[in-house]
């Protein structure tokens, strides 16, 4: 952990806070290499059953790469040939394999602008809680930059190709009104009931059935990319391992019992 990220547990919640809000949260290298690393953790640690990500203070979620630090880098590059973007192959790749590949919930808590990999940090959560003042830009081609952290992937995914291509070419801020009609947004809330609301929308998910949405969500993901009789060979295997778990024998049992499930995430 480092002063940039903050990391918290709140029962089998992880909450991680990319902490730079002089900076609007903007990734230097040092934050990174944190993030990557937290995030890392959250999702190889059996104790978390969910990970609530959000940005310190209420101006910016995240606006992406460092563009002062990145200069000087640039520079840099142009005296020792080192390749100046290293940085997708050494942070953000990994990063977002991490975030959107963990067999647990991911929820984006978006309090201000969600900028360039900041917005596609966002876009690789499961759910993203937008705040009424808060919007997403693609950001990447105003600074003559291609995608990055997923972006070409989630985001078609999100609002389809053609809208895709336009946001990505064409950047601009959408607001949280138009993310959440273009499907950006999860919801969109007061900005004074984010952090609590999305708080709770996070441990409702860490209490729930861990295997079982682990395998929603990596049959979405192996859906989205093969074929239908793929997917079906996919499913019997994920609807296999949720049908051995505890925690169906647990919903089962309070089923018939028209009880509450207390699950174990296990």
């Amino acid at each position: 952990m480092s002063d940039s990220v903050l990391y918290e547990r709140d029962g089998a919640l992880a909450v991680i806070t990319i902490n730079r809000p002089d900076a609007m949260n903007a990734l230097d290298v040092p934050t990174k290499v944190a993030l990557r690393d937290t995030v890392t953790e959250a999702a190889n640690d059996p104790a978390v059953r969910a990970v609530l990500l959000t940005g310190a203070g209420s101006k910016a979620f995240c606006v992406g790469q460092d563009l002062k630090e990145h200069l000087g880098l640039l520079k840099r590059a142009e005296e020792t040939g080192e390749p100046p973007l290293k940085t997708v192959a050494d942070h953000y790749n990994p990063l977002v394999r991490a975030l959107a590949g963990m067999r647990k919930p991911t929820v984006a808590a978006v309090g201000g602008v969600a900028a360039g990999a900041g917005a596609a940090l966002a876009f690789a959560c499961d759910f993203r809680l937008v705040a009424e003042t808060a919007g997403f830009n693609t950001s990447f081609a105003g600074v003559a930059l291609s995608t990055d952290s997923g972006a070409a992937w989630t985001l078609p995914r999100l609002v389809g190709h053609a809208r895709a291509t336009e946001l990505l070419m064409f950047p601009r801020t959408v607001k949280a009104a138009e993310a959440l009609a273009l499907g950006l947004a999860t919801r969109v809330l007061p900005a004074e009931e984010l952090a609590a609301a999305a708080r709770e929308f996070a441990l409702g998910l860490a209490n729930g059935p861990t295997v079982a949405l682990g395998a929603i969500k990596t049959a979405l993901a192996f859906g989205a990319s093969h074929s239908l009789e793929e997917t079906l060979a996919k499913e019997e295997e994920l609807q296999t391992l949720a049908g051995a778990s505890e925690d169906h024998r647990i919903a089962v049992r309070a089923f018939v019992a028209k009880e509450q499930p207390q699950y174990v995430g296990r």
